[in-house]
């Protein structure tokens, strides 16, 4: 058993046990524990269903690699509440739904809801897909105006870059060096880049 995963998922279901309340609790709790995917996949599409236990169906179905959960889950990682982001975000992770990464790529570069990329560029670094580079490198671009306040998201790009170790990453990087925050980081990111034989060759 993975520590990470079950403390995740001990996480989750007390979080939204708490939400659902007295009324709902044991309602959670079962659909917490069910392994019949149909069951799951209709609390998805029927009208009346509360959040929270839409929210346990797309995440149990998304773990289990059920496709029929990624349209939830895209919702849920761009929803307000980091928590929710971040089921959404693990629960896509393990779906590998072919469409996931262009769906968080199209997250985390809308400027409008910048406030909320920040699970969605864990994604993209955790997919290392073909979209991913590009989107972190636009993401980061477009916040380290001295205007924009996501840091934290600004951050996680410029981690994500340099665990991605793509040297298209280099000239955002370096732009990133100068501002407080990410200079660490920045450099840190741009030492595990490759080092491309003109650097490295004498003058």
């Amino acid at each position: 058993m993975d520590p990470l995963k079950d403390s995740l998922a001990e996480s989750f279901t007390d979080r939204l046990r708490l939400e659902a309340g007295a009324a709902g609790e044991a309602e959670c709790a079962r659909l917490a524990a069910t392994a019949d995917r149909e069951e799951l996949a209709r609390v998805l599409v029927e009208p009346g269903r509360p959040l929270w236990a839409r929210e346990v169906a797309a995440f149990r179905l998304g773990c289990a690699g059920d496709r029929r959960a990624f349209e939830a889950l895209v919702l849920l990682l761009n929803h307000r509440d980091p928590e929710r982001c971040a089921t959404a975000a693990h629960a896509l992770a393990e779906l590998r739904d072919p469409r996931t990464p262009r769906a968080a790529a199209a997250l985390a570069t809308n400027s409008l809801r910048s406030a909320y990329a920040l699970h969605p560029v864990r994604l993209l670094t955790a997919l290392r897909a073909p979209e991913s580079v590009p989107a972190l490198i636009a993401t980061l671009e477009g916040l380290l105006a001295p205007e924009k306040p996501h840091w934290r998201v600004a951050l996680a790009c410029v981690e994500g870059l340099g665990q991605l170790g793509d040297d298209r990453a280099r000239p955002v990087l370096e732009s990133a060096l100068p501002h407080p925050g990410l200079s660490g980081a920045a450099a840190h990111a741009l030492g595990r880049l490759p080092v491309t034989g003109d650097r490295t060759a004498p003058p």
